[in-house]
């Protein structure tokens, strides 16, 4: 009866039509499946001919580098914190506690990042923090030569160094303006991670303007999930034109790369670059005030519409800003007709300033906007000479000192106070064993206020004529005297 059913239904012609239909289908489905997974397969081979293409132009101009210092090792007996030395970077990236040192003898120390050339006579670009303190240099080509480079600027600010090598007629990569960047562009990372040459990665860009990391005076750096591992820093991030868009500084992640890596702009250290090409130095716009970022609620009661803007929590003494009437609780809207958008707007957009420039601000008063014109000061950048003698207070009395920055300040709570602050102390110095350790604040040398590196240094080399300094210290609120005497000779 069954058959017969079946039988009887196929007769049908509807029927027919269906079942005739159905089979069709299933004969034609894996055929349109297949043709789209060869479309699929062609265009991821075309992508990764497309990034082929561009490492291995780019390549060549890429470097590893190597930087010799002469280092104390330390152990156990003590800890010995510089938030501002790759102690900082393991910290805050890696989540590892300072290390328990004590005092041994002097060694070598050999560190491994990366650059990359931007002329044809050898100047290169990297991070300021992996040739920082170095001894000497050495740049490895792609075709194995590892010729010695001499550190032409370094630039604490923004975290970018300038070396030049002596070899002529060079491959170099061209650069892009970083600035026209946007969210989800393809981008390669090329550098020597772990020590291994010419390492590319590839991601997309996946935010901009990051900042308050507290790696550099100045952040703005470019979010990517091409993955950076230590030994990138100051590689190049370039796009798929073959172009530098940034310089691979920082990961993010406990144990390596997890798909956060930070860049420097391109466009940032271009106008470094260029500064010192066309001067021999880099100097730096400086306004005087320490600015901060509104929230929603700070700016309704201020009268706002949105929190965008810097609101000035201090106006430094006879600075640029102070002599064109900007105060305290101002709030600075625009800057040269364009929207400020956050204080590390501000401060990068003042850095790419050179002093003596004039610059139009609108403020936002009590309810009122208020234009103000303002010349730019000079920043003071940490000197070379300052380093040697930051290395020879640590040698004497165990510590170094850093100037006090906008960033410095709202992290050690020393908004409206003036002086250095302590960055590295040996624990076996006196100075360890008077209660100096970093983040304290050094606010008088013989009861002489110091406002800056240059005031310090100046007022310490007195002090050692007379082998003794009292200090005008504050820590956790509590501010105290404190003697030291400098070691006999």
């Amino acid at each position: 009866m069954k058959l017969n059913t079946c039988r009887n239904g196929w007769a049908n012609p509807f029927t027919r039509i269906l079942v005739l239909s159905f089979t069709a289908l299933l004969l034609i489905s894996p055929l349109s499946v297949t043709a789209q997974d060869e479309e699929s397969i062609a265009t991821l081979k075309q992508m990764g001919k497309a990034f082929a293409s561009v490492a291995e132009k780019a390549s060549p101009a890429v470097v590893g580098i190597k930087a010799e210092r002469t280092v104390t090792q330390q152990g156990s007996g003590g800890y010995q914190f510089d938030p501002y030395s790759d102690d900082f970077f393991e910290f805050f990236f890696r989540g590892r506690p300072p290390r328990q040192r004590a005092p041994q003898q002097p060694r070598q120390q050999v560190s491994q990042g990366s650059g990359f050339i931007i002329s044809d006579d050898g100047y290169i670009l990297t991070n300021n923090h992996v040739v920082r303190n170095a001894d000497k240099v050495f740049v490895e080509l792609q075709d194995g030569r590892n010729p010695e480079a001499e550190v032409k600027h370094r630039d604490e600010d923004s975290d970018v160094a300038i070396l030049k090598i002596k070899d002529k007629d060079l491959q170099f990569l061209d650069l892009a303006d970083s600035d026209k960047l946007e969210v989800g562009e393809w981008v390669l990372a090329i550098g020597n991670p772990l020590g291994l040459s010419h390492t590319v990665t590839a991601g997309i860009v996946s935010a901009k303007h990051r900042a308050g990391f507290g790696l550099a005076t100045l952040e703005n750096f470019i979010q990517t999930d091409a993955a950076i591992n230590f030994g990138n820093s100051g590689g190049p991030l370039i796009d798929l034109d073959g172009k530098v868009v940034g310089i691979n500084t920082a990961i993010a992640g406990a144990s390596g790369n997890i798909g956060i890596g930070f860049a420097i702009p391109i466009n940032m250290a271009k106008h470094i670059y260029d500064e010192f090409r066309e001067s021999g130095k880099v100097e730096r716009g400086y306004l005087g005030v320490f600015p901060g970022d509104l929230d929603a609620d700070v700016a309704t009661e201020l009268g706002l519409e949105d929190n965008k803007g810097a609101i000035i929590t201090l106006v430094e003494e006879d600075s640029a800003a102070e002599k064109a009437n900007i105060k305290h609780g101002d709030v600075i809207l625009e800057m040269d007709g364009e929207q400020v958008t956050s204080s590390n707007d501000l401060r990068n957009r003042i850095a790419m300033l050179k002093p003596g420039s004039t610059v139009d601000f609108v403020l936002w008063r009590k309810g009122k906007r208020i234009p103000v014109t303002v010349t730019l000061d000079k920043r003071e950048p940490l000197t070379e000479e300052a380093e040697e003698g930051q290395d020879k207070l640590l040698e004497d009395l165990g510590f170094t000192v850093r100037a006090m920055t906008e960033e410095l300040a709202q992290r050690f709570g020393y908004e409206g106070d003036e002086g250095v602050i302590v960055s590295t102390v040996d624990p076996t110095s006196e100075a360890a064993r008077k209660g100096l350790s970093p983040g304290t604040l050094i606010k008088e040398v013989d009861q002489t206020p110091v406002k800056n590196l240059k005031d310090f240094e100046a007022a310490m080399k007195k002090a050692k004529k007379k082998k003794t300094a009292l200090l005008l210290i504050k820590q956790d609120w509590v501010t105290a005297y404190v003697l030291l005497k400098f070691p006999e000779k």
